[in-house]
């Protein structure tokens, strides 16, 4: 697998991750000019990246989706997936993460951006991915970079190790020196650094910085330990030995510096991981796989285009895949490989078969979706790994804006949540609407937009209504009668009803106490079901709950009763009984956890005292350091933009989890405004 120095040969799959606007795009911009991928280099501004190629990457600014593009370097084959920053769009980051050998992850000097760091960090972490943390933006720190290793640390659960510092001159970083090969550099603007002799002003500071460095490693390496209590000079090959191997254990996060703007470090980078980079090999270890079973994929993305239909990004783990090649899923359904492609931003073109480490597009694999394991082995085994999209934060209600698109819609819908699966579609009884649930504000307008763009459909969005619902306070008992005559048999039900309130949660509860006869047994189920159907809307014009309705007397025609004729009845003594019971609206009451960095707390409190929420406690979130949690009931209706808010206080990253726990009583000026745009008012 490996030469004597620890190079690694064979197809590698490298994630670029990081912070919003840390630079990813343009570092993968710079890396395929670098290596000869693309001719000519594109800006983010200019919009003609190989990344962000999507209507609305381009329209915001901004990475939506992962973007997957090939390259070479002395002769080794690699795939880079630019994976997006915002949190609104790390479902697609998880999908991708499982498939790669390690990450690449695009930091900035900029200490607002550290608890988004420590958010893509703590996904590698707990995944067991390898990572480099590449320090864009190099010739933007004015100070020291030791100190912006120590403003980053906090986000990383293990020593984030300098491999390189810059050189100055006149107050600007004009190259850097490599602490393991000890070597300066002089950077040349989208080119390759050029050695230069070892600047004799630098000496005391890169003595320093190499201590620091071999320290770092020394905790993992006795042996290199009593070498430097000894004074002693570690062996080169013993130093990239330890990097190496404590990077791919996940022990340390190695650091190296550059500005992908202007094509500083790129060379360095990639010859870092040219030697250091693991292999599908070690992929397939770290999924709890031994690569012997035979043609196995991992499906990192799903996209559908408007050419090719459906595809499957997947990352071949062992065995090759072919034109024709039957796949199997973890329940058993096959799908048949209908062309083998390789991707390149949103070109993709046809090509030979794929063999293990390669990353291609597989078309039409109508059973396989993101995140599934695939196998030509008909027998059905367990996926590798398990996605759990998070919990949606945010919904549009949406319709088509013309009836005749129901359908179209409904099929565009499950198109697109099948690429995303952080999106949600549901269907709401209560309020009768379609909601699509997401990640944020951003994230569901990208779907709209994917809609109306790629699909054609116009699509009418608004806020959800919140399901109010509605009971009563006061009983009454009540007659209810219906009585119609319109030439050969008519209709007749009389019914008297006792109307009152049933204890919190019974729902509705229906009683008889008819004797005598006086309403035959065989109509009785007919009068709780127009009580029942009456419940659907109250008086106030929402659904209503918590009723006992007691059928105590009534009378009946021998021709003209029937079971309609009861059930009109019992709905005309509801109607009538129901606005004399002290109507009230209800509203629903969430259990809200929200999770926040430690500073953000104060305000996070205040936000949710704002909305008229109730803090139960708060206390610090488990397993993530400086992050707390905190917890609160609050009303449905102040949480359709609250991540907004709460994501504004946070630095971007703050999340909730919010659940149905009961219904409260509103009443006052809140309740007239919800009535009052209802068009409904209380009796």
């Amino acid at each position: 697998m490996g030469d004597a120095n620890g190079r690694q040969a064979g197809p590698r799959c490298i994630a670029l991750v990081g912070p919003f606007a840390s630079g990813k795009t343009s570092l993968l911009e710079s890396i395929l000019a670098r290596t000869g991928a693309i001719q000519r280099k594109g800006t983010v501004s200019q919009g003609n990246t190989v990344g962000d190629a999507s209507p609305e990457a381009r329209s915001h600014v901004m990475s939506v989706e992962a973007n997957i593009a090939e390259t070479e370097f002395m002769g080794d084959s690699y795939t880079f997936i630019d994976c997006p920053g915002s949190v609104e769009f790390l479902a697609e980051t998880d999908g991708v993460l499982p498939g790669v050998d390690m990450a690449i992850v695009v930091a900035e000097p900029d200490p607002k951006k550290v608890p988004a760091l420590q958010l893509l960090l703590k996904r590698l972490e707990e995944r067991g991915i390898p990572r480099m943390l590449f320090l864009n933006k190099i010739d933007k720190v004015d100070g020291r970079v030791h100190d912006v290793l120590t403003m980053l640390q906090p986000a990383s659960a293990v020593p984030l190790v300098l491999r390189q510092i810059p050189i100055r001159k006149d107050g600007s970083v004009t190259g850097f020196i490599d602490l393991t090969l000890e070597r300066a550099f002089v950077y040349q603007e989208n080119d390759a650094s050029e050695v230069i002799d070892f600047p004799s002003a630098e000496r005391e500071r890169q003595i320093e910085a190499r201590f620091e460095m071999l320290e770092a490693i020394a905790d993992y390496d006795d042996e290199l330990m009593e070498k430097l209590l000894e004074d002693i000079q570690p062996e080169r090959n013993h130093v990239f030995k330890d990097l190496v191997q404590e990077m791919r254990s996940g022990l340390i996060c190695p650091v190296l510096l550059g500005s992908a703007e202007h094509g500083n470090g790129i060379t360095r980078l990639m010859k870092v991981l040219r030697h250091e980079a693991p292999t599908v090999e070690k992929t397939c270890e770290r999924l709890g796989y031994d690569g012997q079973g035979g043609t196995v994929v991992q499906v990192l993305k799903t996209l559908h285009t408007p050419h090719a239909g459906k595809l499957s990004i997947v990352r071949m783990l062992s065995g090759t895949v072919s034109d024709g090649t039957f796949l199997f899923n973890a329940n058993g359904k096959e799908s048949r490989v209908s062309g083998v492609l390789r991707v390149m931003g949103s070109q993709v073109t046809k090509r030979d078969a794929a063999g293990a480490g390669e990353t291609v597009a597989l078309g039409k694999l109508e059973e396989a979706s993101t995140g599934e394991t695939l196998r030509a082995d008909k027998a059905p085994e367990a996926n590798f790994v398990k996605l759990a999209p998070p919990a949606p934060v945010m919904a549009f209600a949406v319709a088509p804006g013309e009836r005749k698109d129901e359908v179209k819609l409904s099929a565009a819908l499950s198109r697109i949540i099948e690429e995303d699966p952080s999106l949600i579609v549901e269907q709401v009884q209560d309020t009768a609407e379609m909601l699509l649930r997401g990640q944020g504000e951003m994230h569901l307008r990208v779907a709209l937009e994917r809609l109306t763009g790629r699909y054609g459909i116009k699509v009418e969005t608004g806020q959800p209504h919140v399901p109010y619902k509605e009971t009563i306070r006061g009983s009454t008992t009540v007659r209810g009668r219906h009585k119609k005559q319109s030439g050969g048999h008519g209709q007749f039900g009389d019914v008297v009803l006792d109307i009152g309130p049933a204890p919190s949660g019974e729902g509705f509860v229906f009683t008889s106490k008819i004797t005598g006869g006086v309403v035959p047994k065989q109509y009785i189920p007919s009068v709780e079901t127009g009580a029942r159907e009456y419940l659907k809307q109250g008086p106030l014009g929402f659904p209503v709950v918590d009723v006992a309705v007691t059928l105590t007397d009534g009378s009946y025609h021998s021709v003209d009763s029937s079971d309609q004729a009861f059930k009109a009845a019992a709905q005309i003594g509801m109607r009538e009984g129901m606005a004399a019971c002290k109507p009230v609206l209800l509203e629903p009451i969430m259990e809200v956890v929200l999770n926040c960095p430690s500073e953000a707390t104060a305000k996070i409190n205040a936000l949710i005292s704002a909305r008229r929420g109730q803090i139960l406690g708060f206390d610090a979130r488990p397993d993530w350091p400086g992050w707390d949690q905190v917890k609160a009931m609050m009303p449905e209706a102040e949480i359709g933009d609250l991540i907004i808010e709460m994501r504004s206080a946070t630095a971007g990253v703050g999340n909730f989890t919010a659940r149905f726990d009961h219904l409260a009583e509103l009443s006052g000026r809140l309740a007239d405004q919800v009535l009052e745009k209802h068009g409904r008012q209380a009796a």
